[in-house]
């Protein structure tokens, strides 16, 4: 397998890669504070974008990337003609810092990712200590124009403790033109000295109409996908996973299966957990996991009165039934806690994944059975 067909850990399979995309959906306000902050003589060396997955945090760091990368040193526009106090971070798509960063080829650009683990052949379940050093040599190099040389950090929280103290160490001693920029899901993993070095950027979920739009852009067709905006919760990303996985009859299998206890159909689900647990189906697999939390968090918030419109019809039959009160909500919101704590761990020592979702399984199924009648 070459460098170029190698996994990426920052891609959403069947997506195009963040630094490959260069249109910018639903966040306006976020964009024009940032772009009045990079044009201005003082600008932070370090940048925290934190929000859900999908929303576009790592579009944003490329756009940010880009951006810099073209800034002129003498204050005035490029050969390109970019304005010297531009009110969005777009740059001509033709612009050679545009092919470059696609490329991952350019010189001022550095980008710090879980790598791939050769010897296993599969992505490393951490960044590394080794991948945060790669800065000194980065740094070590001059920049020929003596303007900005760009790190990019995706995802932060993804951070062995070692490699988080050794980034750290930049952070609190940045170089001169260093400008950090930070992705994470999770902020509160990471260290509180490396949040407060940071300004932070917060992501909103998305609209549908920018939803919509980014799907488009991204050559996914959405009409007929009942339910997809609902499930996604604000997030391309996940839209884009619904989708490459016919998440959306996914979901619906679960929630009916679900819906069959405290007398669960096990022929249903044996036929269920060796779809989900087919040797290759590892994107299968991790949306499976994923869509059942997001089926026992929606039968807490049901079962607590929160409104939600349904993600596939007779849906909202099958909610009300495995709970409507106060103490269901309860019983619900403390199994999805308790299951997405133990599946996690079991894959992470490589438990077999039928296994953990069977127990899943028979766990709803006897919560339910104890649920008032």
């Amino acid at each position: 397998m070459s460098d170029d067909t190698l996994p990426e850990s920052d891609r959403a399979e069947g997506a195009p890669h963040p630094r490959e995309t260069m249109a910018f959906f639903g966040h306006d306000r976020v964009e024009a504070e940032v772009a009045a902050a990079l044009s201005g003589d003082r600008m932070h060396h370090a940048w925290m974008i934190t929000g859900p997955q999908g929303v576009g945090k790592a579009t944003l760091a490329w756009r940010m990337a880009r951006f810099l990368l073209t800034q002129p040193t003498n204050g005035g526009p490029d050969m390109f003609g970019a304005p010297a106090t531009p009110e969005t971070l777009a740059i001509d798509p033709e612009h050679p810092v545009a092919h470059r960063i696609a490329a991952l080829s350019d010189p001022g650009c550095l980008l710090i990712r879980r790598p791939w683990d050769v010897d296993k052949k599969r992505l490393k379940a951490q960044i590394t200590v080794e991948e945060v050093r790669k800065l000194n040599a980065f740094f070590g190099l001059s920049a020929t124009d003596g303007g900005h040389r760009v790190v990019i950090v995706d995802a932060a929280d993804d951070m062995n403790p070692s490699a988080a103290n050794a980034l750290l160490k930049v952070l609190e001693e940045p170089p001169k033109g260093a400008v950090l920029i930070l992705i994470a899901h999770q902020p509160a993993r990471l260290l509180p000295t490396i949040r407060s070095r940071c300004r932070v950027l917060r992501l909103p979920e998305l609209d549908a109409a920018a939803m919509n739009a980014a799907l488009t852009e991204a050559g996914f067709e959405t009409d007929g996908a009942d339910g997809l905006f609902e499930l996604a919760r604000g997030s391309v990303g996940a839209a884009i996973r619904l989708l490459s996985e016919d998440g959306l009859s996914l979901y619906a299998n679960i929630l009916k299966l679900s819906g069959t206890a405290p007398a669960m159909d096990r022929h249903a689900l044996a036929a269920l957990v060796e779809k989900l647990s087919q040797r290759g189906a590892g994107a299968r697999l991790a949306l499976g996991v994923t869509l059942l939390d997001t089926a026992l968090s929606r039968l807490a918030r049901a079962a607590a009165g929160a409104p939600m419109a349904e993600a596939f019809p007779g849906e909202a039959d099958i909610l009300t039934r495995l709970g409507s009160t106060a103490r269901d909500a309860q019983t619900w919101a403390t199994l999805q806690q308790d299951l997405s704590a133990r599946i996690a761990h079991g894959l992470g020592v490589n438990i077999d994944p039928a296994s953990l979702l069977t127990d899943a399984f028979l766990q709803i199924n006897a919560a339910a059975s104890r649920a008032p009648a």
